[in-house]
């Protein structure tokens, strides 16, 4: 794709370009960024088709893999500046979870950590892909944990980041959005408010202010390529509610003794300004996971840091993979 054609992409919203909405308009000159690398997301998706749905994901740059793991409400468009700063030594490989971002999940399909396991190891199969290093945040740091004890001689190296942890999940802070997701009401609630309104999004109370530490450094193109897909639609808006109440009985429940037979390299990187996630959590990982490189604190780092920092994160991958 040619400089004219994406920003030419640039101007339609996320959601226009995957699925057809109307077009949104063009996003502030601040965004100009965040809007190219959206519409060159957009243009190298793929999906494979699996018995879980149609598997929405990026694959870009050379070598031994890495597998990126999103949080939520994101997708695989959290990766962008991290891939951009690897690719030159990995094949990036970022899947949009069951339930989140732009994959297609079958019909009667679950969302839960454990069915996000098996279609992750499912990808790596069907792209024959052997053996990857872990780069997790949040709800995909459950699902890295969980695919560590699952297949532990397919992983190489884990680099985690603010996450669920056995004693911390479900977090406190999530508590409201699991009530609304059980009345099937959060993506009424608080996603498509967001979405409609990016300065609301970007308030304290928002996505911005909830979870990064420059909320207003957060795009319209970031806002409309994570949230647009998620209430584009009853059915899924269904799926959002559907993967949050799957995080409400603590999927890490009972790992610890297992995590602690484990010896594979870890290295765990935290922003130490969350509000979802305690900041004695990294300690806890580093305590009980024999293979753990220690812990690099982030002060101003919030949920999503890894968005915001990705030089730190490239930085800190580069050097567990030298080992």
């Amino acid at each position: 794709m040619n400089r004219r054609t994406l920003i030419t992409a640039a101007g339609l919203s996320p959601a226009a370009l995957a699925m057809g909405a109307p077009a949104a308009a063009t996003p502030p000159a601040s965004g100009v960024e965040d809007a190219l690398a959206a519409a060159r997301f957009h243009t190298e998706r793929r999906w494979l088709q699996t018995r879980f749905g149609d598997i929405a994901y990026t694959d870009r740059g050379e070598g031994p893999v890495a597998l990126f793991l999103h949080g939520f409400p994101l997708n695989g468009f959290q990766w962008r500046g991290v891939i951009d700063r690897l690719e030159d030594v990995r094949r990036c490989i970022a899947p949009d979870s069951l339930g989140l971002g732009f994959t297609r999940v079958a019909e009667g399909q679950g969302v839960a950590p454990t069915d996000q396991v098996d279609m992750l190891l499912e990808l790596m199969d069907r792209l024959d892909i052997q053996s990857f290093d872990l780069i997790a945040n949040d709800s995909g740091g459950a699902v890295a944990q969980l695919l560590m004890l699952r297949r532990p001689e397919r992983v190489r190296t884990v680099l985690l980041t603010n996450c669920d942890v056995e004693p911390d999940s479900p977090p406190p802070a999530l508590l409201p959005v699991l009530e609304m997701a059980r009345e099937g009401v959060f993506p009424d609630q608080w996603l498509a408010p967001w979405f409609a309104d990016k300065a609301l999004a970007r308030s304290e109370t928002g996505l911005g202010g909830q979870t990064y530490s420059r909320p207003r450094d957060l795009s319209d193109a970031a806002i409309e390529t994570y949230l647009g897909p998620l209430v584009y639609s009853p059915a899924r808006k269904a799926m959002v509610n559907a993967y949050a109440v799957a995080l409400d009985s603590n999927p890490l429940a009972g790992i610890e003794a297992a995590l602690g037979r484990l010896s594979i390299p870890v290295r765990i990187v935290w922003g130490m300004s969350d509000d979802i996630f305690s900041p004695a959590d990294p300690d806890y990982l580093d305590r009980i996971l024999p293979g753990s490189r220690g812990v690099r604190r982030v002060p101003a780092g919030k949920l999503f840091f890894p968005e915001e920092y990705p030089d730190v994160m490239a930085e800190e991958a580069r050097r567990l993979w030298a080992g």
